[in-house]
């Protein structure tokens, strides 16, 4: 069969993709990711007025929520990405809900008896065929054990694993030709965080992976009587079906219940916001989540989360990191805070340091002598994001969703206590993380670590060396080089050639045509003299010119 036979395997996907970011006046996007292709006949499918009058971030969560799962995980997963998106875009991407109409009940009770292996009968005493909550990657259905234990359960959507794996291969398609043709995607190495969440998406849909997240907060709060993390009925669950106890409480946001139920707001807020700095400063696995719609408050004032599907960790580097950084921010420490802030993220280009340290020192210095009980920390967040984003560089993916995670925790605080400060809050927990990090008993730990790698060295260089001569004396010694890494060396080099021969060629032909008229006079050359140098004179003028021009041109490039 010919090749030109073989039809693109996702060429009805591509297309609606491409319809969707064209009606929603997202054509550069189009264009960028080489989809025009596939709607060559249909470029006015734009809404006109009503998509031209939006902003186009509001255009752009339109067109994701249209696409379906893989798009609202993908806009998700992008509002978490403070160091790569400005401000209206995170707010924007930020409202979409992973929500989605039910499937049909019926089709969802037998899936799960298939997974469970028995009749919904034998499992439970009752089960609701009414959803409590329908998302793009699966549905919960209320039920009640036989031994009258209330659990939730989950169940994967009929086929949403083999559209989800279809859009992700898409995407991966769409992020390489975005390198090839736009210029912050190749800066940004879209690819790489197409890769990532891929990875992050596919975790989502094994509910085996967000059971085994839900037993690891278990376990970090095992003797708190603060939180209430709930139970995972292993013999009830598999990949594509998850029961839990069931949670009963109201949101975090529902101030009206919360004060009904005569909860004290002020003591809720810090003691929320306790709940979350543990995951982060002590246990190092944290909540990515914590919407209102998973952070509940039961009603003797206990906080169950729920929704472990997404997480961050925090390991002992980048806790390293984290503490380089608030010693840096502590002692108003620019050179420190420039080192800190390099060494957490990833250059997309070179860094000017000399102007990086200005920004930061413009930053910081309003808060020189300020108590932290009088410091909003989501403004400096939101700020030294921007410095991050004006110079391009990208932080790792753990440390972007942690900052977003300390964002939200702010605004959880706020909205329960207006007076709240997260600062007050956060500064027993970063001294703590200070004392463990810098403690003597660990650099000891360090230094012995150390001194086995010294050992190591001591004993293996001797005999490495011994085996570099061995090889250089039989073969000699060569270096390996790149080529390509040279190209733009070579290039410029054969330009300054260039324009050396050309320099020649004209003084040549300028001093020979000078010596010709001088010595050469043959009968009537008086009649030609005239002609021959404005010829000359013209030839050698634009020659210079040329030569002008060229190194003007190279100077400004």
């Amino acid at each position: 069969m010919s090749l030109l036979a073989v039809p693109d395997l996702h060429f009805r996907r591509h297309r609606q993709i491409a319809e969707v970011l064209t009606r929603h006046g997202l054509r550069w996007l189009r264009d960028a990711s080489g989809l025009e292709r596939f709607i060559p006949f249909r470029s006015d499918l734009s809404e006109g007025s009503k998509a031209e009058s939006l902003k186009t971030a509001e255009r752009v969560r339109l067109a994701l929520e249209e696409l379906g799962a893989t798009f609202i995980k993908l806009g998700q997963f992008l509002s978490t990405r403070a160091d790569l998106l400005p401000p209206e875009y995170q707010t924007e991407l930020a409202k979409l809900q992973d929500s989605a109409p039910p499937f049909d009940s019926k089709t969802a009770k037998e899936m799960i008896e298939a997974e469970l292996g028995q009749p919904a009968s034998a499992l439970f005493a009752s089960f609701d065929l009414e959803p409590l909550a329908a998302a793009s990657i699966g549905q919960a259905h209320a039920a009640t054990l036989r031994d009258g234990a209330e659990v939730i359960v989950k169940v994967r959507r009929p086929g949403v694993v083999e559209q989800v794996e279809e859009d992700l291969e898409i995407l991966q398609n769409l992020a390489s030709a975005m390198s090839r043709h736009w210029e912050f995607a190749a800066l940004y190495d879209v690819e790489g965080l197409a890769r990532e969440f891929a990875q992050t998406l596919r975790s989502e849909l094994n509910y085996l992976q967000e059971a085994r997240n839900a037993e690891s907060f278990a376990r970090n709060f095992a003797g708190d009587p603060k939180v209430h993390i709930p139970r995972v009925f292993w013999e009830m669950t598999t990949s594509r079906a998850l029961t839990l106890e069931r949670i009963r409480g109201v949101k975090v946001s529902d101030l009206d219940s919360i004060e009904a139920n005569g909860l004290d707001r002020r003591a809720l807020a810090e003691s929320g916001t306790e709940v979350i700095l543990k995951m982060i400063f002590e246990d190092g696995f944290f909540h990515a989540d914590l919407h209102p719609g998973n952070f509940f408050i039961e009603p003797d004032g206990r906080f169950g989360l729920i929704d472990f599907g997404m997480v961050g960790s925090v390991d002992e580097r980048l806790q390293e990191r984290l503490a380089e950084l608030l010693l840096a921010l502590a002692g108003a420490d620019c050179d420190q805070l420039v080192d800190a802030l390099l060494e957490m993220g990833v250059a997309a280009s070179r860094i000017d340091r000399d102007r990086l340290r200005r920004d930061l020192e413009n930053l910081i210095s309003p808060y020189y002598g300020r108590p932290l009980g009088e410091i909003a920390l989501t403004p400096l967040l939101d700020d030294t994001l921007a410095i991050v984003r004006r110079h391009r560089m990208r932080l790792p993916s753990n440390l972007a969703l942690l900052l977003k995670t300390i964002i939200i925790t702010e605004g959880l605080g706020a909205r329960l206590d207006p007076d709240f400060c997260l600062l007050s809050v956060i500064e027993p927990y970063a001294n703590r993380l200070l004392l463990r990090l810098y403690s003597p008993a660990r650099w000891m730990r360090k230094l012995k670590r150390a001194s086995l790698d010294m050992a190591w060295l001591g004993a293996e260089v001797p005999q490495q060396l011994r085996r570099l001569i061995g090889a250089i004396e039989r073969s000699g010694f060569e270096f390996g080089m790149r080529p390509e890494s040279f190209e733009p060396l070579i290039k410029r080099l054969e330009r300054i050639a260039n324009r050396i021969v050309l320099g020649i060629l004209a003084a040549a032909f300028i001093v020979g045509l000078a010596t010709l008229l001088s010595v050469y006079r043959p009968l009537g050359w008086e009649n030609w003299a005239g002609v021959m140098f404005a010829v000359g004179f013209f030839f050698a003028l634009a020659l210079g010119i040329y030569l002008a021009l060229s190194i003007l041109r190279s100077g400004r490039d």
